[in-house]
């Protein structure tokens, strides 16, 4: 019995070495999981239907549907209205008006036609035709009528009212399926919005004189309500039956004005040129989106947001951390925890990520019914217009066409529809749970449904291995509900262009129910995609992801070796050797030096399996000469045998010199009446002479002497000294040599002055 038990112990232990062994055989590749868990990390992928959070969850957006095909000669539609289940679109350049109704758009109004009609009568609408400055005939959808419908509303009986802006300005009602002229201002160009009230009064919103117009419920009685300092009103609201809320370009005011009396308060100054968009809650509370236009520049959202002073705390919110595998036959999957990590753009880059300028932020502000101003919003893009659905704002921006949705009690947003074709998304309105957004750049009407799309796909940045990578396994941190799914494909390449035509194709996707093993080439860069899949009313939510990437095991780089003369005195002869080494496996690398005299073959070894990057070596061991240095580094202590790699790199020649130089005296004139000439050199093997100075019968009154070229610069030098008004009798001179790396010489002569 006691035989079993040793014999199980020894098992264990076995197993245990071999594991402790395997252990040290791994490390001896580089192992790096790449974490993406914000939305700045996967903002620098593509997500089709696909909506990603501003706290960095990734889920089914809701379902869209294209409502219109191209149009002629439109290049934005600047508002949407809803009547009678009938969606209106007004457009540029041209000033059209669309109706789209069960699934067909068809022109209501044409200003190019209409236009064309008063200049000529008799012609038919459908064959009007001009001359351009060439004489050619050119047709109507050729032309440009310099007018535009940038505000549409729908009155208390339910008609459509469309402001018309331009080479014309007026309010008009579609009555019979022609627009009726209610109104032309004889000081206004353009009408920016339109807003009723609910007993039926119109106010619109014009420009370039900054005028507030009031009209009754019949398009009658119009007048002036306020009269602005500012170039445009661009966006009216009604707070309550008599007050008027405003927002101004040129200096981006939220005005306040009581109708019964016309007095005006400012809100607030956004400092930002334009208010483009005001909206009033049911709880009064009020919200402006404050942009620039010169904001024109693409942007990647998220990765420039302007910070808030932390997240207000919503009640009865949690974060859903259950460890637990399954619920209600839902499915939660986890990442295991690895020591070496990689964030996708790196913690120190994220950290020190400048961010953008003031001046090139657009807010929205939120106005509470005290009159205190909060931002909830902050973005380096244009907004262009805002609407509420079931308490969440609703924004419109560009220059990415995207739809923000925004929780103002937390400040959590979300782009729950991005356009793939159009730069802006330039209008909105909320009909029940569908919401209907006009684009520009290329004009299109689109319905976002109130369910959730049933497939989408996210396409991630490129992961940078920083070498050529075999690639491991793909985890996720989602929960995915009965219903739904998560599938993964991968592709791989060596250029930082995942456009580039060398990237490998894409793999067959596979369903994510644990690691996923990618199946992608060996290649530097990968790019994942997941397919997340529903049924409409349920979505998997994809918190994080994580990529691991292996590379074999690299020779390390040796890249600098320096040999310098230890000045001390008390080391006199000794040289620090310092050398530097890079693995792009990390490993733990220890060195080999080694030496030999300049001209020789073979290699003396002079220490090894050294692990500090400095060696202290006594050059008085050796003959004098010219010397190299030899710096070997290995990572053996991170891999087997079999699988070590060294490199070496060599150093620039070394002067070992230990010999103090030579002084030979030539010439020892006669000493006669107190004086003496003497005719020496001073001469090295390998160091240029540095200092030669003398003294008479002292050891301390050292005098310098100056070669005969008056240059100390080589290995050998001559030198005359001539000494006077020496004293009859016996004297000693001394001279010392000294070469440049600081070995000394004496030699002294005995002189008898007569």
């Amino acid at each position: 019995m006691k035989k079993n038990v040793a014999s199980g112990n020894l098992f264990r232990m076995t197993g245990l070495f071999v594991f402790l062994f395997c252990v040290v055989i791994a490390s001896a590749v580089t192992s790096k999981v790449t974490h993406q868990s914000t939305a700045e990390e996967f903002l620098k992928g593509e997500a089709n239907d696909v909506m990603i959070s501003s706290k960095g969850t990734m889920q089914l957006g809701r379902e869209s549907e294209r409502l219109t095909k191209d149009f002629n000669d439109v290049w934005s539609i600047n508002c949407v209205a809803a009547s009678g289940g009938d969606i209106y679109i007004g457009t540029s350049p041209n000033g059209g008006v669309y109706r789209c109704r069960k699934g067909k758009t068809e022109e209501i109004y044409s200003a190019v036609k209409e236009n064309s009609k008063e200049e000529n009568p008799k012609a038919d609408a459908n064959e009007i035709s001009d001359s351009n400055d060439t004489g050619e005939i050119v047709a109507a959808d050729e032309l440009l009528a310099n007018e535009h419908i940038f505000a549409m509303a729908v009155d208390k009986s339910g008609k459509l009212l469309v402001g018309i802006s331009g080479r014309r300005c007026a309010l008009c009602r579609l009555d019979g399926g022609k627009l009726v002229t209610l109104y032309e201002p004889n000081d206004a160009m353009y009408i920016f919005d339109i807003k009723v009230a609910d007993n039926g009064e119109i106010y619109l919103a014009t420009g370039p004189q900054g005028k507030i117009y009031q009209l009754n419920s019949a398009g009658k009685k119009a007048k002036v309500l306020y009269d602005s300092t500012d170039k445009n009103i661009l966006s009216l609201a009604i707070a309550n039956e008599g007050t008027i809320i405003a927002g101004s370009d040129t200096r981006g005011l939220v005005y306040k004005i009581d109708v019964e009396t016309g007095s005006v308060e400012v809100l607030y100054d956004t400092e930002q040129p334009e208010v483009t968009s005001v909206l009033v809650t049911p709880q009064g509370d009020i919200y402006a989106s404050a942009t620039s236009a010169q904001m024109v520049a693409a942007q990647k959202q998220f990765a420039q947001q302007i910070p808030l002073a932390g997240r207000p705390e919503v009640t009865g919110e949690q974060d859903s951390d259950d460890e637990n595998e399954t619920s209600g036959g839902s499915m939660q999957l986890k990442i295991a925890n690895t020591k070496k990590t990689d964030s996708g753009d790196g913690q120190q880059e994220r950290a020190s990520r400048k961010l953008p300028k003031p001046d090139m932020v657009s807010h929205i502000y939120k106005i509470s019914a005290d009159g205190f101003v909060t931002d909830v919003f902050a973005q380096a893009a244009v907004l262009f217009t805002l609407d509420e659905q079931n308490g969440q704002l609703l924004l419109g921006t560009g220059n990415e066409g995207e739809l923000f949705t925004i929780d103002p009690a937390s400040e959590d947003s979300a782009v729950i529809y991005k356009d793939e074709q159009a730069s802006q998304i330039t209008a909105m309105t909320v009909v029940d749970n569908d919401i209907y957004i006009g684009t520009a750049n290329p004009a299109k009407l689109i319905k976002i449904g109130s369910g959730l799309a049933k497939q989408g796909t996210f396409t991630s940045g490129l992961v940078d291995a920083a070498q050529p990578a075999d690639w491991g396994k793909l985890q996720i941190d989602a929960d995915i509900p009965r219903g739904t799914k998560v599938m993964a494909a991968s592709r791989s390449g060596n250029v930082g262009d995942m456009n580039d035509a060398t990237f490998s194709q894409w793999t067959e996707a596979v369903e994510i129910d644990g690691p996923v093993q990618l199946r992608c080439p060996m290649g530097r860069f990968c790019q994942y995609k997941l397919i997340l899949s529903g049924d409409g009313s349920n979505s998997p939510v994809v918190r994080e992801v994580a990529v691991s990437s292996v590379i074999p095991n690299l020779a390390p780089n040796v890249k600098e070796v320096t040999v310098t003369r230890n000045e001390e005195a008390e080391k006199q002869g000794w040289f620090k050797i310092s050398y530097s080494a890079q693995d792009d496996n990390s490993d733990t690398l220890v060195y080999t030096i080694d030496f030999r005299r300049l001209g020789r073959q073979g290699w003396i070894e002079l220490e090894k399996d050294i692990g500090e990057s400095t060696y202290e070596w006594d050059g008085r061991t050796v003959e004098d000469g010219r010397y190299e240095i030899r710096v070997t580094a290995n990572d053996g202590r991170s891999n087997s045998v079999e699988k070590t790699l060294a490199n070496s790199r060599v150093s620039e020649p070394v002067v070992v010199d230990n010999t103090a130089p030579a002084i030979e005296i030539d010439f020892v004139s006669v000493v006669r009446d107190g004086k003496a000439e003497i005719e020496f050199a001073a001469f090295d093997e390998l160091s240029a002479i540095d200092e030669v100075s003398y003294t008479v019968d002292s050891s301390k009154d050292w005098k310098k002497a100056i070669p005969n070229d008056l240059v100390y610069d080589t290995l050998t030098e001559e030198f005359t000294i001539v000494l006077e008004d020496l004293k009859a009798g016996e004297h000693v001179l001394a001279i010392r040599a000294k070469d440049s790396v600081g070995n000394t010489a004496y030699k002294s002569i005995e002189l008898n002055a007569k």
